[in-house]
């Protein structure tokens, strides 16, 4: 596989864009890890990195085996992450963030909140209404149910590994995946819960348009990316 492209800017954000192609998930943790390493032992850059991956299952250091519906239906990873079973697929966007929380002091409960609200003010760019719920880590939106009730489903899914406070992992926001593929989990161990995207709550949206937001709003909640540590 060819060097990743990196493009570097005046602008806030040092982005890493796969744009056309499907990701490999191994490649994504060993090219994660490249940088985090390079972050502890030289110095080296944080990153935001947008991709999409093929359709499979990661398990989390929580990971409970009675949640994996379908255990061949899909491959399955089983990485050092926060959280139980996840869905990754087309349709989805992947970020995952490279970031030197010590420098940015931030804990990790600060760091979790961030991100939700990063979440949160993207999707409101789009019209909608996201939320979080206690004791659940994760963006919801309102969504009704066969009985013609509202009823909360996840639309975002959030997932972080630190290791000498840099972090790797990141999240995943449903623009337009197969839901279906959703269901060979119990996602997140959460069961009275469905899941939702962004097609299914009517809004269309390409993901260059999608990452136009997340962008902005990553340089609202997280300023510059840092090119190296400073003192």
């Amino acid at each position: 596989m060819s060097p990743p492209t990196l493009f570097y800017s005046d602008t806030p954000v040092i982005l890493k864009k796969d744009i056309t192609d499907l990701t490999d998930y191994l490649y994504a943790l060993e090219q994660m890890e490249t940088w985090r390493h390079a972050i502890i032992e030289n110095n080296g850059p944080e990153y935001l990195w947008l991709l999409e991956h093929r359709a499979l299952i990661t398990a989390g250091l929580r990971a409970n085996k009675s949640d994996l519906l379908k255990p061949h239906a899909l491959p399955l990873y089983n990485i050092r992450r926060g959280g139980q079973y996840t869905y990754h697929g087309p349709g989805q966007r992947i970020a995952y963030l490279v970031l030197n929380l010590k420098q940015r002091h931030a804990d990790v409960k600060d760091f979790i909140q961030i991100l939700q609200q990063w979440i949160i003010h993207t999707l409101h760019h789009l019209g909608i209404k996201a939320f979080t719920i206690a004791d659940h880590i994760g963006v919801w939106v309102n969504t009704r149910n066969k009985k013609k009730e509202t009823v909360p489903s996840k639309i975002a899914a959030i997932g972080i590994h630190l290791r000498r406070w840099v972090s790797i992992h990141g999240i995943a926001i449903n623009i337009h995946p197969n839901l279906e593929d959703f269901h060979t989990i119990i996602p997140c161990g959460i069961k009275d819960y469905g899941v939702t995207s962004l097609e299914e709550c009517g809004v269309k949206v390409t993901m260059k348009q999608f990452d136009e937001f997340l962008c902005q709003e990553f340089n609202r909640f997280f300023g510059p990316l840092m090119t190296h540590h400073t003192q």
